[in-house]
């Protein structure tokens, strides 16, 4: 059993640390695939800007969520 409460209904607002304009998420684009020598074809652009904004509003929604201090890392079982 958990020590904690989660949360009813996530907080689905977006933080100023992430980029959530469309002109943000196509620079942050660009830079990612030139830094990693990854071509990016046009056409998918529309997808990879909808993955990248879902992956960052679940991040911040992560980032948000408050642990008390009384909060352990889980063991680590090994077979």
């Amino acid at each position: 059993m958990l020590g904690y409460a989660l949360p009813r209904e996530p907080n689905l607002r977006r933080t100023n640390a992430m980029p959530a304009e469309d002109a943000h998420l196509d620079a942050f684009i660009g830079a990612a695939a030139e830094a990693l020598d990854l071509p990016v074809e046009p056409e998918w652009k529309p997808a990879v800007k909808a993955n990248l904004a879902v992956t960052l509003r679940l991040a911040a929604m992560v980032a948000e969520f408050e642990l008390p201090d009384e909060a352990e890392p889980a063991s680590v079982f090994e077979a």
